[in-house]
């Protein structure tokens, strides 16, 4: 089965999303990119993820053909292919339509630096793209734009896309952004968030990219 790893990982994290509370029935979507093969897996349209199989995961090009796979590709593969076109630092993106991340892009509103977490984000806030129906070129590239030096990005009306080096990490910021988005908007209800400056964010962003978190030895490096 071709890119049969990212066909599994894809099934994997797409239950995930459920699981940890980033949307509800179908919505959402996830890819994972081989580089070196210039192929992308991605989640099917409009399958349930806890009945979708590696086979039901679809295979695309950087052209955006379908290479292999028997169902319809998720009606966002454009947004997803973007990112693997124009960023050589993604290879995976994660769609959520989790709540607290979608309520402020219903108010076409940032996520601002509220907590040093949202520096998962690589910058010190989240933008907030404007709106465009979904499943367009024109969602793609609105969203590419406003994910320009950052790794996570709103989508008003609409949700959260985030993008990693890898599957692990590009899930793990949507789950933070998310949870980010939690903390600041049940703030905002009883009072007014203290936000911290650019030079903090920068400075965690900086942690978070070279001396957080655990180092892969070599034996363990794929």
């Amino acid at each position: 089965m071709l890119l049969q790893k990212e066909r599994e990982d894809v099934v994997k994290y797409c239950k995930m999303l459920i699981t940890h509370g980033l949307t509800k029935g179908t919505g959402g979507n996830i890819s994972i990119f081989n580089r070196d093969k210039e192929l992308f897996a991605i989640s099917p349209s409009g399958i349930d993820y806890f009945e979708t199989e590696a086979e039901d995961v679809v295979i695309m090009d950087l052209s955006g053909q379908i290479v292999d796979g028997k169902r319809k590709p998720s009606s966002e593969h454009e947004l997803h292919r973007i990112f693997y076109k124009k960023r050589k630092d993604i290879n995976a993106v994660v769609h959520t339509h989790s709540v607290y991340s979608t309520v402020l892009a219903v108010l076409r509103e940032e996520l601002p630096a509220s907590s040093y977490l949202v520096a998962y984000a690589g910058g010190p806030n989240v933008r907030c793209a404007e709106y465009v129906s979904f499943g367009t070129k024109e969602l793609a590239q609105v969203t590419y734009r406003a994910m320009e030096g950052r790794n996570a990005a709103l989508m008003a009306n609409h949700g959260l896309v985030a993008g990693g080096c890898d599957i692990l990490n590009a899930f793990n910021i949507a789950e933070q952004i998310e949870e980010c988005a939690k903390v600041y908007v049940k703030a905002r209800a009883i009072g007014s968030p203290v936000l911290l400056d650019d030079k903090e964010m920068f400075k965690m962003v900086d942690i978070f990219n070279n001396s957080y978190g655990q180092k892969k030895k070599k034996t363990e490096i794929e």
